[in-house]
């Protein structure tokens, strides 16, 4: 440095120096500031089918089944929500692969490298539990609406529901139905804002998240099974494959040759990004859940909880209107969200099995059957809120198909995942295959279990 450049710092005052300093620190906080920006920016552009797979597993039904587990033990089963994180994820990102890596969805592989007549029985079972869900989560919205102004008429508001979501659906272009499906995701959110609301003790809280406690009594069980099928279910497999495909299709790739081209390192990577925080979503909503209702709605010895919507109106008594309110928007943004996720699954499942052309990016003049699948399984579900079927046993008959379907669409999974033939360099690792059939075991045990415990 010259000699007359430090002379003249040297003689600087004070003041000037400070002020110097405090420039520098505010440029730098601000280049941090904009740093954090670009980076969170880039992160939520990362995240996309899996960020909706995830926050759909979080349905209405899902959402009374949790509500149930704390009614009814408390804080006991929270460390569900950190057992079923990595199996949910580990399934979730081999269907993933599945979809970047053969360009095609996952019935669409089935029927490729398995038996027809099993991928037919399998549809069948999965196109019924969907209709089912799509139902019963279509009441609750209807239900929460109601608790919110209860002048409103159910009938008319199921109707509405299902007639928006499939207008939505078919109507509003792929490209922007997806980033709408991606901010609904937020309303999730609500449940961890409703939890913080009910001031939870959170040492008991913690403790009870890792520290597995299980009665085993029959009711125990069968919920255990439920929040398993709830979680790990048959609809978010073809689900999260299929719009894998359709995110390729968006960038270009519009023939299957074009898709089964190299999958590049950073595909794999977002891909991963996207899968595993889409995962820790629903399950972090899932604690939430279990710790309100556990810290709420146990103490009061409500412990029989039937639908998302009771579940609200439960907690209003006790944890005031803010966590009520949030708890009936939740149910209604949910609803918003998986109804489009259960019709979209059964209409892609049914299409792929038998060669029509499916996928959202067409409009319906191009792919008729697909979207008549779609409005066939609202329909199913609109009308069992009028013909007199109590919801939770549409619940329960959908909990059965899942139980028989789930274990038997996992293996097709994970050997697909495995066969090196099919996913070249991005074949499962050892690790991640003796991992995939750990959770088929459990998904088979879950469902014998939940079949024995419902008709025995």
């Amino acid at each position: 440095m010259p000699k007359k450049l430090i002379e003249k710092i040297a003689e600087a005052p004070a003041s000037a120096l400070n002020n110097t300093v405090q420039r520098t620190g505010q440029v730098a906080d601000a280049l941090h500031g904009k740093q954090t920006i670009k980076k969170t920016k880039e992160y939520w552009h990362t995240l996309g089918p899996g960020l909706t797979t995830g926050a759909a597993d979080d349905d209405p039904s899902g959402i009374a089944t949790y509500s149930q587990t704390g009614a009814q033990y408390g804080y006991q089963l929270l460390w569900l929500s950190v057992f079923t994180f990595p199996l949910m994820s580990v399934v979730q990102e081999m269907c993933a692969r599945i979809g970047l890596v053969t360009g095609r969805g996952l019935a669409g592989n089935i029927r490729r490298h398995f038996s027809k007549r099993i991928l037919y029985v399998a549809t069948i079972l999965l196109f019924t539990s969907n209709a089912f869900n799509i139902g019963a989560d279509l009441g609750a919205m209807a239900k929460a609406v109601q608790l919110l102004n209860g002048e409103l008429n159910f009938g008319v508001l199921v109707i509405g529901f299902a007639l928006g979501c499939l207008l939505l659906q078919i109507f509003i272009p792929y490209k922007k139905y997806v980033r709408y499906l991606k901010w609904l995701a937020l309303v999730l959110l609500a449940y961890v804002a409703s939890a913080i609301l009910a001031h939870l003790n959170w040492k008991e809280v913690l403790e009870a998240t890792i520290t597995p406690s299980i009665t085993w009594s029959k009711d125990q069980l069968l919920l255990i099974c439920a929040v398993l099928g709830t979680t790990i279910s048959p609809y978010l497999f073809f689900w999260q494959t299929s719009q894998e495909v359709e995110n390729q299709i968006m960038k270009g790739k519009t023939t299957i040759l074009q898709r089964m081209s190299l999958t590049r390192p950073r595909e794999i990577k977002k891909m991963r990004i996207d899968v595993w925080s889409g995962m820790l979503l629903s399950n972090v909503v899932m604690f939430f859940i279990i710790a309100a209702s556990g810290a709420i709605l146990f103490p009061q010895g409500i412990t029989e909880i039937h639908s998302a919507a009771q579940a609200a109106e439960a907690l209003r008594p006790f944890a005031g209107d803010a966590t009520f309110g949030l708890f009936a928007i939740g149910i209604i943004g949910t609803g918003l969200l998986a109804i489009p996720v259960l019709a979209g699954a059964s209409s892609y499942a049914v299409s792929e099995s038998l060669r029509w052309r499916q996928g959202l990016y067409r409009n319906l003049g191009h792919a008729r059957a697909f979207y008549g699948i779609m409005i066939f399984s609202v329909l199913i579900g609109l009308g069992l809120n009028f013909v007199g079927i109590d919801p939770i046993k549409a619940l329960i008959y959908a909990a059965v198909a899942n139980g028989i379907v789930a274990p038997l669409i996992l293996t097709f999974i994970v050997i697909i995942s495995s066969n090196r033939k099919i996913m070249g360099q991005w074949t499962n690792k050892r690790f991640t295959t003796a991992f995939g059939w750990v959770v088929v075991g459990i998904m088979a045990l879950s469902g014998v279990a939940a079949i024995v415990s419902m008709f025995f």
